[in-house]
């Protein structure tokens, strides 16, 4: 039975272009895309292209569809250094021109959908956090994710907006890891997509503030120009773009582009 795989980013790395190339993935055949698609994509995209990845394998018979999530930031790395990939999805367009700007993406991005921050606390809300001024409480464990990544990055637009100078403890390379520290009780508060908040479910409590709509976080994917399995990635990239994608976007959390 067929699944959609989840690969560590170094792990997809080391698969080199033999194991993403090659006869099995080639373009799609007369039938439709067959063999392996290898898409990279923001770690907070993890459950809704774990989806969609199944919904395109079950449409197309041959077609395996595995991804690498992380951060934004370490993706667009991994693919200036040659990483084999068909498809990048990024948080932010900051990331997206990383690999536009280098000349590997097969025409221009497209903004698929929008996201906010959220506060994510343990549930009871241990620290009694209410707010985004919160994050300025020397005696709380606080969780944001690291500058360099698109989290990071809305967390600073929002801390400029409210006036606040946050006090994190920890800075998290992708919104997940950020999320996680939630999840166990490791700190009073994590600062997140809202979406994460909707993933968690009962293992967290989400706060929203209205600093959150000065950050409104565009989300683009592109066709990769080196891409082993072009053919396939234009069929994901349309399942995306869909009606049907759209739909499982915004049932997610997701705002539209």
């Amino acid at each position: 039975m067929r699944s959609s795989r989840l690969v560590a980013v170094l792990a997809v790395v080391a698969l080199g272009v033999a194991g993403c190339g090659g006869g099995d993935d080639a373009a799609a055949s007369a039938s439709g895309p067959s063999g392996t698609l290898t898409v990279f994509a923001a770690a907070s995209l993890t459950d809704v292209f774990t989806d969609l990845g199944r919904r395109l394998e079950d449409d197309h018979d041959g077609l395996t569809v595995q991804f690498a999530f992380a951060g934004s930031a370490a993706l667009a790395t991994q693919i200036t250094q040659g990483a084999p990939a068909d498809v990048f999805a990024s948080a932010n367009g900051a990331q997206m021109s990383v690999v536009t700007d280098a000349g590997l993406a097969d025409g221009d991005p497209t903004v698929f959908a929008g996201n906010v921050l959220q506060i994510a606390v343990p549930p009871g809300n241990p620290g009694g956090v209410t707010g985004l001024a919160d994050f300025a409480r020397a005696e709380l464990a606080l969780a944001v994710c690291a500058p360099e990544v698109p989290c990071g990055a809305a967390a600073e637009a929002v801390f400029a907006a409210a006036g606040v100078t946050p006090r994190p403890d920890t800075q998290e390379e992708d919104v997940r890891a950020a999320l996680t520290k939630a999840e166990l009780g490791e700190v009073d508060a994590a600062l997140v997509y809202a979406t994460d908040v909707a993933v968690a479910g009962d293992r967290v409590e989400g706060i929203p503030f209205p600093e959150a709509e000065d950050a409104v976080t565009g989300y683009p994917l592109c066709t990769l120009a080196a891409a082993p399995n072009p053919g396939a990635a234009r069929a994901f990239v349309d399942l995306v773009l869909s009606e049907e994608g759209q739909r499982v976007l915004g049932a997610a959390g997701f705002r539209g582009p």
